[in-house]
């Protein structure tokens, strides 16, 4: 590599840790705060981009892109689980690296791309858009009789423990054990 293989190189990173914090920190922080996610997604977005900058000089095909991105699904798959909206926001900081870091296209097509995706989101998840439904994670100390095989009930059960309209549910644990329940719940105040 010479010099300005070096001073493009250096342009993408910054490029790609402007573009990532302001997705991370700008947009997803304010609106979840979720600090480990928020970590997560910075760090794996610096190590993505470091790992595919060395990979674009060398033989790389598609194909083991895909595989790379095929690892990271499995990595995720055997962590604990995150939220749907969580999980997209750790894609976009990755495919913020992975835009940002392949070489041979032009700075020009990555601030375009870049800039695209943080709009998109930026507008996609704004609080204002989908203002009528929230999100909160909920910890039972009782495992109610037949709360799976009746959904309907649980969800009038959980409705009324919380005084909202409970629109879903996703029970995320169930421990018998301790005769504890994690759910996440969607909700509108009534």
């Amino acid at each position: 590599m010479n010099l300005m293989n070096y001073v493009e190189l250096l342009a993408r990173f910054l490029f790609d840790l402007g573009a990532m914090l302001i997705l991370i920190f700008l947009i997803y922080y304010p609106r979840y705060k979720h600090k480990e996610t928020a970590i997560s997604a910075a760090l794996f977005n610096i190590f993505i981009f470091a790992v595919l900058a060395i990979l674009s000089n060398l033989e790389f095909g598609m194909a083991a892109g895909f595989g790379l991105f095929a690892i990271l699904a499995l990595f995720t798959l055997r962590s604990e689980p995150i939220s749907k909206s969580d999980m997209a926001y750790f894609f976009g900081s990755i495919s913020i690296a992975v835009i940002s870091a392949i070489d041979g296209t032009s700075l020009m097509l990555t601030a375009m791309l870049t800039a695209a995706v943080l709009l998109g989101v930026f507008i996609i998840d704004h609080p204002e858009i989908l203002k009528s439904v929230n999100q909160i994670d909920v910890k039972l100390d009782s495992i109610p009789e037949n709360f799976m095989s009746h959904p309907e009930g649980f969800k009038a059960l959980l409705s009324e423990r919380l005084g909202v309209e409970v629109l879903s549910y996703r029970v995320r644990s169930v421990c018998y054990v301790t005769e504890v329940i994690q759910a996440e719940v969607d909700f509108r105040p009534k």
